[in-house]
């Protein structure tokens, strides 16, 4: 609404019922400029790989464990 309706930020703010000051913070921090942008699905990206990373070594310690329950299991049998 602000880049597209050619209305200033403090009269867009009254209109919203928005705090005073706020509409100019959210678009310093979320706005659409190219700088922004590119940081911004760069720290989507580091956290897209962080993720599976996570996923990785989730899979790993689930076959670990699955593979301790079945060696439990085994060396628990009675001998016969």
């Amino acid at each position: 609404m602000l880049e597209t309706s050619g209305k200033s930020v403090s009269q867009i703010e009254r209109e919203l019922g928005i705090g005073k000051g706020n509409l100019g913070r959210w678009k310093g921090k979320y706005g659409t400029n190219s700088e922004q942008t590119e940081s911004g699905s760069s720290d989507q990206a580091l956290a897209q790989e962080r993720i599976r990373e996570l996923e990785r070594e989730n899979e790993i310690l689930r076959q670990e464990r699955d593979i301790l329950k079945k060696a439990v299991a085994i060396f628990s049998q009675p001998k016969q």
